[in-house]
């Protein structure tokens, strides 16, 4: 069970650390091209990233604890 909790914390933060990268990226390409949609949606995506990183190191921080 800790090993799924470690894994499952590991998939968290690689996907969550991606999103975030994925909604720098949007972000950027909505302010190079003047797209306010496009920056608002890179933004939440970077915020959706982070709480799904943080949601893994909460797992992770659980595995150590258990």
């Amino acid at each position: 069970m800790t090993d799924d909790l470690r894994r499952d914390g590991a998939e968290d933060k690689l996907e969550g650390t991606l999103k975030e990268g994925e909604g720098r990226v949007r972000d950027a390409v909505g302010g190079l091209t003047g797209d306010e949609s496009e920056q608002l949606k890179g933004k939440a995506q970077q915020l959706k990233g982070k709480a799904q990183r943080k949601l893994g190191d909460a797992k992770t921080d659980a595995d150590r604890d258990l």
